[in-house]
């Protein structure tokens, strides 16, 4: 657990560095919102993936494609300490095995809910499917918009930048990769 009492100050801190006042009617409680947001925003530094997944891995005689796609999420980007969010697309190839549909977003939640750049987030939901599952294989896709980008730097308001990760049959084959790139851009009627 988070000193809140250490980022209050360090809120505090902030708002006298930048020229605020923090004694001002509208700044008084920032400091305490301040740190109850950052709880949120790294709780997934405090998350046990095999909490998550609690006995929802299934036996289950099925080889044929899994998608969970437009699962919505938000970090923060580790260089700027700025949001980024968008969706994310996960497919695997069962081998045997299949996890309860509702853990695929709450894992990509738990690796999202810290310090993040989109290329590692992107990875680590991949790689531990790829753990728990033992599939024949896993693709992870993620979009997202930066407000690194959009806010200063660059300022590139319709920007948005998308990664991959791709193991198993979703790397070393064509046809299952574009399977499963047709799916995710397919429109939901």
């Amino acid at each position: 657990m988070k000193d809140h009492n250490n980022l209050k100050e360090i809120t505090r801190s902030l708002l006298k560095e930048i020229g605020e006042d923090p004694n001002r009617d509208g700044l008084l409680k920032t400091p305490e919102r301040v740190a109850k947001a950052w709880d949120f925003f790294s709780q997934g530094y405090d998350t046990d993936i095999q909490s998550i997944v609690n006995d929802a891995i299934f036996e289950e005689d099925c080889s044929e494609m899994v998608v969970v796609r437009d699962i919505e999420f938000f970090s923060m980007c580790e260089h700027h300490l700025i949001p980024f969010f968008g969706r994310c697309h996960v497919g695997y190839l069962p081998n045997k095995k299949i996890i309860g549909l509702s853990k695929i977003p709450r894992i990509v939640d738990a690796f999202a809910q810290r310090l993040q750049v989109q290329e590692r987030l992107t990875g680590q939901v991949a790689e531990i499917l790829m753990d728990i599952l033992d599939p024949n294989g896993v693709g992870v896709v993620m979009e997202g918009r930066h407000l690194c980008m959009q806010m200063r730097g660059v300022e590139k308001q319709n920007s948005f930048a998308t990664t991959s990760a791709m193991f198993g049959q979703f790397r070393d084959s064509a046809e299952t990769r574009s399977e499963f790139l047709s799916i995710i851009n397919r429109t939901v009627v």
